[in-house]
This record gives C-alpha cells, structure tokens and sequence, in this order.
C-alpha cells in the first residue's frame, strides 16, 4: 500500500469516527501535551530528547492507541524526569502522573475500540469511577510520600511499597472489570 492510499485510508476513517473515540483521542493529546510541558518549564534543566522522542510518539499514540507508543511515551517523559528532575516530590510531579494516568486511560479505553465504533453511555461509565480514582489518588500518593519522607521513618521503602500496591488494589477494585460482564 503506497503513501497516499494509507493517507487516504486514515481520512476515511477519520471521518466515520464517533464522537467518543474522536474524544478519547483528543484526550490523550491534551494529556500527553500537559506531560511533556510541565516537565519542560521547571527551573532544572530537561534533557532535550524528552520533546523530540515524545512528541513523535504522542502523535503516535493518538493514532494508533492499541500500540506499544504509550508505554514508550510514559518511560521518555518518566526517563527525563529521572535524569534532571528533584527527587523531592512537588505539585508538578503529581500534575505530570495524573496527566500520565490520564493518558494511560485514554489509550487503554480508544485502543480496544476500532475508529468506527460509537460508544453509549454505558461503556463510559465503566471507566469513570477508575480514572477519578486514579486522578485523586496520584496526589494523594506525593502527599503521602512527602510525609514519610521528612519523617524518617525507619522501613519507608515498606511503607511507600504499600502504598503502591493499595493504590493498585483500589484502582483494580473500583474498576470492578469482570470477563463475562456485559
């Protein structure tokens, strides 16, 4: 298939795409362009292959969210954040992982759906009881993280691996996904 019949394929299904899908897509553009800037306009310096690798890959991940785009675009934003970034935890850390949840989210939801599909109410309310827990629970995490640090509490490696495996465990139960579930 040449350039301009993939093009061109691309457009139709731009075109008979549902409204849901379209939003899910944007979405995750609006997450990915909020991940890649707040890193960017911290006071310590980013790499700069953060911008050049992730931006490539965000169009990627819109275009294709069932691909392995987003867990590349989630380990570029993380990588440069790790390289340069204060190991102190701050706002824009947890405005960085809400919008990398976000898009996690967003690809997970638009990559089981093929272009074409047009989504009811129903299948979104499956996702928003997670997300917003996901949402609430990123601060909630820096919070807690900030307090066990300054406390120096002996064992704070137990306590922050706990505290990640209870946010998982909260997440997968209020997204309550069963396999024979309608």
């Amino acid at each position: 298939m040449s350039a301009d019949e993939r093009i061109s394929m691309w457009l139709a299904q731009l075109r008979v795409a549902g409204r849901g899908v379209l939003s899910a897509r944007l979405l995750i553009l609006l997450a990915g362009a909020v991940a890649l800037v707040v890193p960017a306009v911290q006071p310590w310096d980013q790499p700069d292959l953060v911008p050049v690798v992730g931006v490539p890959l965000l169009v990627c991940v819109a275009v294709l969210p069932d691909s392995l785009a987003a867990l590349a675009f989630i380990f570029v934003v993380v990588f440069g954040w790790l390289m340069r970034g204060p190991a102190d935890p701050s706002w824009s850390i947890a405005v960085t992982a809400m919008a990398l949840v976000v898009l996690h989210l967003a690809s997970a939801f638009a990559g089981q759906l093929p272009s074409y599909a047009r989504i009811s109410r129903a299948a979104l309310h499956r996702w928003w009881l997670p997300a917003a827990t996901a949402l609430l629970l990123a601060p909630a995490v820096a919070l807690i993280t900030a307090l066990v640090r300054h406390a120096e509490v002996p064992g704070s490696l137990v306590v922050t691996t706990a505290a990640l495996v209870l946010t998982t465990a909260t997440i997968w139960l209020t997204a309550d996904q069963h396999p024979n579930r309608d």
